[in-house]
């Protein structure tokens, strides 16, 4: 079995991965600071009107602040390059930095319900009714911009911390309106909807953590989150040329990355540095597709390949019992053979899509049996530009002599 290990090492795509996270720094920086805002303005006009649902929401902002910190912290750490302790990097800092902030959240959640619990036992009125007001609508309106830019970033870098903060932002915003709800009713002297309000603050505060936390901890555990990006890695290998099977793809998140393993089925007879070529266009074509993959390791292994497509230039339209035509560029028509264990399973012949061309036959015939997933060709003659096509697509070409009918090609060619 051949082990190779692919990994990115292309500057541009490193220099991504630091502008990526930079820009995660500045979008979790600037939050922090709005955080800030809406905390001191919300939790200063809680005390001046004594309403318990806007200080509860004071103290959920309070905890946007840790969360945002705590964000800001682990996208500055998963900067620093990979290191002989750490050689996967330190992504997984923001992972941690996502848990730390689900446990801030579900922490200030039971605080907020115990206080809103007990003022709703004992409710009273509030004062300074307008100014409370105008805070919660511009909480929420502030909220919900936040929440926007935040989720905008973290989809764009994939960052787990930064997408949850957002959630948690949008979160913000609702509550600021049940908070509003809940004052404007105690002006009309129903007293106990204001407690209420903390009390659901408290309830979707709960919520948001214990979802976040949940996530970040399936991270950590190396859990497979996204099942459908191991069936999309799988087809984008399965279909480049030379490959006979994938399998053992497994998929492990680490920060806003993805580090991927598989197993990949080639032919026994396959040269080193083919199969090694067909490593290198598995990770192009899966990182063209998956933009958060950071390096995949690839187990090579030869089997012995028993089901098989071989081709055959022939004169006429008459299955296996045609004509054989010495030359794929001038042959009117190709055979194509579905071959298992040796036996023909099915067959059936195309016209020559090149006969007609006065230059460059073999080259268009060439590329219509890869466009066909011939795996042999059988032939006399062919040219050096169709040989060469077809080589680099992994299809093994056979000269064989012209005396023989199909089948007897068939049984020769099981005994190569």
């Amino acid at each position: 079995m051949t082990h190779l290990k692919t990994k990115n090492n292309n500057m541009d795509l490193t220099v991504d991965k630091a502008s990526f996270l930079k820009r995660g720094e500045r979008t979790a920086r600037v939050s922090t600071l709005a955080a800030v805002l809406l905390s001191l303005s919300k939790g200063f006009v809680g005390v001046l009107s004594g309403s318990i649902a806007l200080l509860a929401d004071a103290v959920h902002s309070l905890s946007d602040v840790f969360a945002c910190v705590a964000v800001w912290f682990g996208l500055r750490l998963a900067q620093k390059k990979p290191t002989e302790e750490f050689p996967y990097g330190y992504y997984k800092a923001e992972t941690l930095a996502s848990l730390a902030v689900s446990i801030i959240i579900l922490v200030s959640s039971v605080q907020i319900l115990l206080e809103s619990a007990k003022r709703f036992a004992n409710p009273s009125s509030i004062s300074f009714t307008i100014l409370a007001l105008l805070v919660t609508v511009f909480s929420a309106a502030f909220s919900y911009l936040i929440a926007q830019y935040k989720n905008k970033t973290g989809i764009e870098i994939n960052s787990q911390a930064l997408m949850g903060e957002g959630k948690h932002s949008m979160v913000d915003g609702y509550l600021s309106l049940t908070v509003f709800a809940g004052i404007l009713f105690s002006q009309f002297g129903v007293l106990w909807i204001e407690p209420l309000a903390g009390i659901l603050v408290g309830i979707f505060v709960a919520k948001v953590g214990f979802g976040l936390a949940k996530d970040s901890v399936l991270v950590l555990m190396d859990a497979c989150l996204k099942s459908d990006r191991i069936s999309q890695m799988k087809a984008i290998a399965e279909n480049v040329r030379g490959v006979r099977k994938i399998h053992g793809l497994k998929v492990r998140r680490s920060g806003p990355y993805i580090f991927g393993e598989m197993h990949v089925e080639v032919d026994k007879r396959m040269p080193v540095d083919k199969a090694h070529e067909i490593s290198t266009e598995i990770e192009r074509k899966i990182k063209g597709r998956v933009k958060e993959i950071d390096s995949l390791t690839m187990h090579m292994e030869p089997v012995e390949i028993e089901a098989y497509r071989v081709a055959i230039p022939v004169d006429e339209d008459r299955g296996v019992e045609s004509g054989l035509n010495p030359h794929l560029g001038r042959a009117p028509y190709l055979l194509f053979i579905d071959v298992d264990r040796g036996q023909i399973k099915n067959w059936f012949v195309e016209k020559n899509p090149g006969i007609e061309l006065e230059k460059g036959r073999g080259i268009v015939a060439a590329k219509f049996l890869i466009e066909h997933k011939v795996d042999v060709l059988l032939t006399k003659e062919i040219g050096e530009g169709p040989f060469h096509v077809l080589r680099d697509s992994y299809v093994k070409i056979y000269k064989m002599p012209h005396d023989l009918d199909i089948r007897r090609i068939i049984e020769a060619l099981q005994r190569k």
